[in-house]
Protein backbone atom coordinates (compact mmCIF):
# COMPACT_ATOMS: atom_id res chain seq x y z
CA UNK A 1 0.00 0.00 0.00
CA UNK A 2 2.75 2.52 0.79
CA UNK A 3 4.44 1.91 -2.67
CA UNK A 4 1.22 2.67 -4.70
CA UNK A 5 0.23 5.78 -2.58
CA UNK A 6 4.13 6.87 -3.05
CA UNK A 7 3.84 5.69 -6.57
CA UNK A 8 0.25 6.97 -7.41
CA UNK A 9 -1.39 3.83 -8.51
CA UNK A 10 -3.50 0.81 -7.44
CA UNK A 11 -2.30 -1.74 -4.91
CA UNK A 12 -2.81 -4.16 -7.96
CA UNK A 13 -0.95 -2.25 -10.53
CA UNK A 14 2.26 -3.00 -7.83
CA UNK A 15 1.60 -6.34 -7.89
CA UNK A 16 1.67 -6.82 -11.55
CA UNK A 17 4.67 -5.20 -11.29
CA UNK A 18 5.82 -7.43 -8.56
CA UNK A 19 4.60 -10.27 -10.43
CA UNK A 20 4.11 -9.64 -14.17
CA UNK A 21 6.13 -6.80 -15.09
CA UNK A 22 5.47 -7.36 -18.65
CA UNK A 23 1.92 -6.50 -18.48
CA UNK A 24 2.24 -3.05 -17.35
CA UNK A 25 3.32 0.03 -19.15
CA UNK A 26 7.37 0.89 -19.00
CA UNK A 27 6.59 4.51 -17.93
CA UNK A 28 4.01 2.92 -14.99
CA UNK A 29 6.30 0.30 -13.92
CA UNK A 30 9.23 2.77 -13.66
CA UNK A 31 7.48 4.66 -11.33
CA UNK A 32 6.59 1.85 -9.67
CA UNK A 33 10.05 0.14 -9.14
CA UNK A 34 11.36 3.97 -8.07
CA UNK A 35 8.83 3.77 -5.41
CA UNK A 36 10.17 0.03 -4.28
CA UNK A 37 13.76 1.39 -3.98
CA UNK A 38 13.05 4.56 -2.03
CA UNK A 39 11.12 2.40 0.79
CA UNK A 40 13.19 -0.19 0.26
CA UNK A 41 10.09 -2.37 -0.23
CA UNK A 42 10.45 -6.38 -0.26
CA UNK A 43 8.15 -8.62 -0.87
CA UNK A 44 6.78 -10.97 2.29
CA UNK A 45 7.16 -14.46 0.49
CA UNK A 46 5.44 -16.25 3.78
CA UNK A 47 2.14 -14.22 3.13
CA UNK A 48 2.74 -14.91 -0.69
CA UNK A 49 2.50 -18.39 -0.09
CA UNK A 50 -0.35 -18.20 2.11
CA UNK A 51 -2.21 -16.31 -0.92
CA UNK A 52 -0.73 -18.39 -3.71
CA UNK A 53 -0.32 -21.72 -2.42
CA UNK A 54 3.22 -21.29 -3.93
CA UNK A 55 6.41 -21.06 -1.96
CA UNK A 56 8.35 -19.48 -5.16
CA UNK A 57 10.79 -22.17 -4.98
CA UNK A 58 12.10 -24.71 -7.32
CA UNK A 59 14.14 -27.61 -6.31
CA UNK A 60 17.10 -29.20 -8.14
CA UNK A 61 18.28 -33.04 -7.59
CA UNK A 62 22.14 -32.97 -8.99
CA UNK A 63 25.31 -35.50 -8.29
CA UNK A 64 27.65 -33.74 -6.26
CA UNK A 65 30.40 -33.10 -9.09
CA UNK A 66 32.91 -30.57 -10.92
CA UNK A 67 32.81 -32.11 -14.20
CA UNK A 68 31.99 -29.16 -16.81
CA UNK A 69 28.53 -30.29 -18.44
CA UNK A 70 27.05 -31.99 -15.50
CA UNK A 71 28.68 -28.34 -13.14
CA UNK A 72 27.37 -25.92 -16.34
CA UNK A 73 23.48 -27.84 -17.14
CA UNK A 74 22.95 -27.13 -12.87
CA UNK A 75 24.09 -23.72 -13.38
CA UNK A 76 21.35 -23.37 -16.52
CA UNK A 77 18.85 -24.15 -14.50
CA UNK A 78 19.55 -22.24 -11.67
CA UNK A 79 20.16 -19.47 -13.52
CA UNK A 80 16.81 -19.80 -15.65
CA UNK A 81 14.84 -20.16 -12.61
CA UNK A 82 16.49 -16.87 -10.54
CA UNK A 83 15.69 -14.50 -13.74
CA UNK A 84 12.27 -15.75 -13.72
CA UNK A 85 12.20 -14.96 -9.75
CA UNK A 86 12.39 -18.33 -8.34
CA UNK A 87 14.42 -19.58 -5.41
CA UNK A 88 16.45 -22.55 -6.27
CA UNK A 89 17.24 -24.84 -3.50
CA UNK A 90 19.35 -28.03 -4.08
CA UNK A 91 19.92 -31.34 -2.94
CA UNK A 92 23.21 -32.49 -3.96
CA UNK A 93 23.48 -36.13 -4.16
CA UNK A 94 26.53 -38.51 -4.11
CA UNK A 95 25.17 -41.15 -6.45
CA UNK A 96 21.99 -41.34 -8.60
CA UNK A 97 20.08 -44.58 -7.82
CA UNK A 98 16.66 -45.08 -6.62
CA UNK A 99 17.23 -44.86 -3.22
CA UNK A 100 19.40 -41.12 -3.48
CA UNK A 101 16.94 -39.69 -6.04
CA UNK A 102 14.17 -40.39 -3.67
CA UNK A 103 15.84 -38.76 -0.50
CA UNK A 104 16.49 -35.84 -2.82
CA UNK A 105 13.35 -35.08 -3.19
CA UNK A 106 11.78 -35.98 0.12
CA UNK A 107 14.26 -33.54 1.09
CA UNK A 108 13.11 -30.50 -1.01
CA UNK A 109 9.57 -31.48 -0.15
CA UNK A 110 9.99 -30.94 3.32
CA UNK A 111 11.19 -27.31 1.73
CA UNK A 112 7.85 -26.80 0.07
CA UNK A 113 9.27 -26.57 -3.40
CA UNK A 114 6.78 -26.08 -6.15
CA UNK A 115 8.63 -28.21 -8.31
CA UNK A 116 11.57 -30.48 -9.06
CA UNK A 117 14.22 -30.76 -11.52
CA UNK A 118 16.59 -33.42 -11.77
CA UNK A 119 19.76 -33.69 -13.68
CA UNK A 120 20.14 -37.46 -14.29
CA UNK A 121 23.48 -38.64 -16.36
CA UNK A 122 23.66 -41.76 -15.28
CA UNK A 123 21.81 -44.74 -16.49
CA UNK A 124 21.57 -45.66 -12.71
CA UNK A 125 18.97 -43.13 -12.21
CA UNK A 126 16.08 -44.64 -14.44
CA UNK A 127 14.93 -46.71 -11.90
CA UNK A 128 14.62 -43.58 -9.39
CA UNK A 129 12.77 -41.90 -12.04
CA UNK A 130 10.30 -44.41 -12.36
CA UNK A 131 8.94 -44.06 -8.85
CA UNK A 132 9.05 -40.39 -7.89
CA UNK A 133 5.98 -39.17 -6.15
CA UNK A 134 2.97 -38.60 -8.42
CA UNK A 135 1.69 -35.55 -7.28
CA UNK A 136 5.10 -33.20 -7.37
CA UNK A 137 5.80 -31.47 -10.70
CA UNK A 138 9.15 -33.02 -11.78
CA UNK A 139 11.46 -32.53 -14.69
CA UNK A 140 14.50 -34.16 -15.68
CA UNK A 141 17.63 -33.25 -17.57
CA UNK A 142 20.22 -35.52 -19.36
CA UNK A 143 17.83 -38.52 -18.72
CA UNK A 144 17.25 -41.64 -20.37
CA UNK A 145 14.18 -41.73 -23.54
CA UNK A 146 12.62 -44.80 -21.04
CA UNK A 147 11.41 -42.89 -18.31
CA UNK A 148 7.97 -41.09 -17.55
CA UNK A 149 8.82 -37.87 -17.25
CA UNK A 150 9.50 -35.24 -19.48
CA UNK A 151 12.94 -34.46 -20.65
CA UNK A 152 15.00 -31.55 -21.47
CA UNK A 153 18.29 -32.53 -23.23
CA UNK A 154 21.29 -31.78 -25.48
CA UNK A 155 21.48 -34.46 -28.82
CA UNK A 156 24.55 -36.40 -27.84
CA UNK A 157 24.48 -38.66 -30.85
CA UNK A 158 23.97 -35.93 -32.88
CA UNK A 159 27.00 -34.03 -31.98
CA UNK A 160 29.13 -37.48 -31.99
CA UNK A 161 27.69 -37.81 -35.93
CA UNK A 162 28.89 -34.28 -36.72
CA UNK A 163 32.51 -34.88 -35.12
CA UNK A 164 32.76 -37.85 -36.81
CA UNK A 165 31.72 -36.90 -40.20
CA UNK A 166 34.09 -34.01 -39.89
CA UNK A 167 37.13 -36.34 -39.40
CA UNK A 168 36.26 -38.48 -42.36
CA UNK A 169 34.94 -35.68 -44.75
CA UNK A 170 39.05 -34.74 -44.12
CA UNK A 171 40.06 -37.93 -45.70
CA UNK A 172 41.00 -40.40 -42.78
CA UNK A 173 40.18 -44.02 -42.89
CA UNK A 174 38.39 -44.35 -39.79
CA UNK A 175 37.84 -42.58 -36.38
CA UNK A 176 38.93 -43.74 -32.96
CA UNK A 177 37.22 -43.09 -29.92
CA UNK A 178 37.76 -42.47 -26.27
CA UNK A 179 34.81 -42.81 -24.65
CA UNK A 180 33.55 -41.76 -21.00
CA UNK A 181 32.38 -44.07 -18.18
CA UNK A 182 30.05 -46.86 -19.20
CA UNK A 183 27.06 -45.52 -16.90
CA UNK A 184 27.09 -42.19 -18.70
CA UNK A 185 24.32 -41.85 -20.88
CA UNK A 186 26.02 -38.89 -22.58
CA UNK A 187 28.96 -41.43 -23.10
CA UNK A 188 27.06 -43.81 -24.87
CA UNK A 189 25.34 -41.45 -26.94
CA UNK A 190 28.30 -40.53 -28.01
CA UNK A 191 29.41 -43.62 -28.86
CA UNK A 192 26.05 -44.47 -30.63
CA UNK A 193 26.82 -41.34 -33.16
CA UNK A 194 30.55 -41.87 -33.49
CA UNK A 195 29.44 -45.92 -34.52
CA UNK A 196 26.37 -45.50 -36.57
CA UNK A 197 28.58 -43.05 -39.17
CA UNK A 198 31.53 -45.08 -39.48
CA UNK A 199 29.02 -48.19 -39.90
CA UNK A 200 27.37 -45.89 -42.84
CA UNK A 201 30.23 -45.79 -44.32
CA UNK A 202 31.57 -48.93 -44.54
CA UNK A 203 34.76 -48.14 -42.85
CA UNK A 204 36.28 -50.61 -39.94
CA UNK A 205 35.13 -49.68 -36.46
CA UNK A 206 38.13 -49.66 -33.52
CA UNK A 207 37.47 -50.99 -30.31
CA UNK A 208 35.97 -48.04 -28.20
CA UNK A 209 38.35 -47.05 -25.64
CA UNK A 210 36.95 -45.70 -21.80
CA UNK A 211 38.12 -43.41 -19.84
CA UNK A 212 36.57 -41.39 -16.80
CA UNK A 213 36.34 -37.75 -18.14
CA UNK A 214 39.57 -36.82 -16.47
CA UNK A 215 42.57 -35.32 -18.82
CA UNK A 216 44.53 -38.30 -16.99
CA UNK A 217 42.84 -41.19 -18.38
CA UNK A 218 42.86 -39.46 -21.72
CA UNK A 219 46.64 -39.20 -21.54
CA UNK A 220 46.97 -43.21 -20.56
CA UNK A 221 44.85 -43.89 -23.58
CA UNK A 222 46.30 -41.46 -26.19
CA UNK A 223 49.88 -42.90 -25.42
CA UNK A 224 48.22 -46.23 -26.54
CA UNK A 225 46.79 -44.39 -29.47
CA UNK A 226 50.28 -42.88 -30.17
CA UNK A 227 51.63 -46.08 -30.62
CA UNK A 228 49.34 -46.99 -33.49
CA UNK A 229 50.64 -45.75 -36.51
CA UNK A 230 47.36 -46.80 -38.57
CA UNK A 231 45.82 -44.04 -35.92
CA UNK A 232 45.41 -40.76 -37.85
CA UNK A 233 41.83 -39.55 -36.32
CA UNK A 234 40.71 -39.31 -32.75
CA UNK A 235 37.22 -38.25 -31.30
CA UNK A 236 37.47 -38.34 -28.12
CA UNK A 237 33.92 -37.86 -25.71
CA UNK A 238 35.35 -34.89 -23.70
CA UNK A 239 37.65 -31.55 -24.04
CA UNK A 240 39.23 -32.46 -20.71
CA UNK A 241 40.33 -36.33 -22.10
CA UNK A 242 41.55 -34.89 -25.57
CA UNK A 243 44.03 -32.62 -23.57
CA UNK A 244 45.54 -35.84 -22.13
CA UNK A 245 45.41 -37.27 -25.50
CA UNK A 246 46.88 -34.26 -27.63
CA UNK A 247 49.70 -34.35 -24.34
CA UNK A 248 50.34 -37.99 -25.18
CA UNK A 249 50.71 -37.51 -29.06
CA UNK A 250 52.73 -34.68 -28.39
CA UNK A 251 55.26 -36.69 -26.25
CA UNK A 252 55.45 -39.67 -28.90
CA UNK A 253 56.38 -37.49 -31.94
CA UNK A 254 53.00 -37.48 -33.24
CA UNK A 255 51.91 -33.90 -34.56
CA UNK A 256 48.35 -32.77 -34.72
CA UNK A 257 46.84 -32.25 -36.71
CA UNK A 258 49.52 -33.13 -39.28
CA UNK A 259 49.70 -36.79 -38.33
CA UNK A 260 46.58 -37.28 -35.90
CA UNK A 261 43.26 -35.35 -36.25
CA UNK A 262 41.92 -34.91 -32.59
CA UNK A 263 38.12 -33.50 -31.79
CA UNK A 264 36.95 -33.17 -28.46
CA UNK A 265 33.40 -32.58 -27.03
CA UNK A 266 31.56 -29.70 -24.61
CA UNK A 267 33.46 -26.79 -26.21
CA UNK A 268 35.12 -25.59 -22.54
CA UNK A 269 36.13 -22.12 -22.27
CA UNK A 270 39.97 -23.85 -22.47
CA UNK A 271 39.83 -25.42 -25.63
CA UNK A 272 40.49 -22.55 -28.00
CA UNK A 273 43.60 -22.30 -26.08
CA UNK A 274 44.65 -25.65 -26.13
CA UNK A 275 47.93 -26.31 -28.75
CA UNK A 276 46.58 -26.77 -31.03
CA UNK A 277 43.53 -24.96 -30.90
CA UNK A 278 40.86 -27.58 -30.16
CA UNK A 279 38.49 -28.63 -32.93
CA UNK A 280 34.90 -29.83 -30.62
CA UNK A 281 31.61 -29.99 -30.51
CA UNK A 282 29.65 -26.96 -28.20
CA UNK A 283 26.89 -27.88 -25.63
CA UNK A 284 24.22 -25.06 -24.91
CA UNK A 285 23.53 -25.68 -21.58
CA UNK A 286 21.92 -22.21 -21.26
CA UNK A 287 19.06 -23.62 -23.88
CA UNK A 288 19.11 -26.49 -22.09
CA UNK A 289 18.19 -24.98 -18.40
CA UNK A 290 15.41 -22.87 -19.96
CA UNK A 291 14.24 -25.63 -21.77
CA UNK A 292 13.62 -27.46 -18.45
CA UNK A 293 12.71 -24.81 -16.44
CA UNK A 294 9.66 -24.02 -18.94
CA UNK A 295 8.78 -27.72 -18.90
CA UNK A 296 8.87 -27.28 -15.32
CA UNK A 297 6.58 -24.44 -15.38
CA UNK A 298 3.85 -25.89 -17.49
CA UNK A 299 3.93 -29.32 -15.39
CA UNK A 300 3.11 -27.06 -11.98
CA UNK A 301 0.07 -25.47 -14.24
CA UNK A 302 -1.18 -28.98 -14.40
CA UNK A 303 0.01 -28.98 -18.41
CA UNK A 304 1.63 -32.33 -19.60
CA UNK A 305 4.71 -30.21 -22.09
CA UNK A 306 6.22 -32.74 -25.04
CA UNK A 307 8.20 -35.77 -23.78
CA UNK A 308 11.63 -34.74 -25.19
CA UNK A 309 13.22 -31.02 -26.43
CA UNK A 310 16.55 -31.39 -27.59
CA UNK A 311 18.82 -28.95 -28.16
CA UNK A 312 21.26 -29.43 -30.83
CA UNK A 313 24.39 -29.23 -30.31
CA UNK A 314 26.96 -27.16 -32.68
CA UNK A 315 30.29 -28.40 -34.38
CA UNK A 316 33.67 -25.82 -33.44
CA UNK A 317 36.34 -26.38 -36.29
CA UNK A 318 39.57 -24.96 -35.12
CA UNK A 319 42.92 -26.26 -35.55
CA UNK A 320 43.28 -29.99 -34.30
CA UNK A 321 41.94 -31.22 -37.24
CA UNK A 322 43.33 -31.36 -40.55
CA UNK A 323 44.00 -33.57 -43.78
CA UNK A 324 44.76 -36.88 -43.39
CA UNK A 325 48.72 -37.90 -43.54
CA UNK A 326 49.35 -39.42 -47.51
CA UNK A 327 51.33 -42.19 -45.56
CA UNK A 328 49.99 -42.83 -42.63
Amino acid sequence: MDVAVLAGVSTMTVSRVLNAPERVRAETRARVLAAVKELDYRPNHAARQLVTGRSGVLGVVSIDTTLYGPASTLYSVEQAARHAGYNVSIASLSSLNRTSIREGVERLRAQAVDGVIIVAPHESAADGLRHLPPEMPVVAVDAGDDIPVPVAKVDQRTGAIRATRHLLSLGHHSVWHVAGPADWLDANGRIEGWRGVLEAAGRPVPEVLRGDWSSRSGYRLGRRLAAEPEVTAVFVANDQMALGVLRALREAGRRVPEDVSVAGFDDIPEAAYFWPPLTTVRQDFGEVGRHAFHMLLERMAGEEPEARRLVEPELVVRESTGPAPSHP
